[in-house]
């Protein structure tokens, strides 16, 4: 899955990956080989990299699948710092149904 994230200039970047959310190694589907999940990950699924502080054991790996690098943070996806992940679950939730092969156009 390629995910484009628009560019939404008026929001201030969120700088780095925050820890007790993960919602971006739950929410969407990863087609490619991920270390201990060799099929990748439907969406839905936590992936097993996941570590108990839901941030990932590969972030800056060369085994961290090209599409995890892909998706970076924004303010739109990752929303409020103390909703433990909840606006960004619901925003990835969204962009992988709007980006699923069957989807409606």
């Amino acid at each position: 899955m390629k995910v484009t994230i628009v560019d939404l200039t008026h929001y201030d970047a969120v700088s780095a990956c925050r820890t007790g959310c993960g919602a971006c190694c739950i929410a969407p589907s990863i087609s490619s080989a991920i270390p201990g999940m060799p099929q990748g990950k439907p969406a839905g699924v936590r992936c097993v990299q996941l570590d108990a502080d839901l941030r990932c054991r590969l972030f800056g790996l060369p085994e961290r699948p090209a599409v995890c690098g892909q998706l970076r943070p924004e303010r739109a996806m990752c929303g409020p710092r103390d909703d433990g992940g909840q606006h960004a679950m619901r925003w990835l939730t969204a962009l992988e149904a709007a980006t699923r092969a069957d989807a409606p156009t």
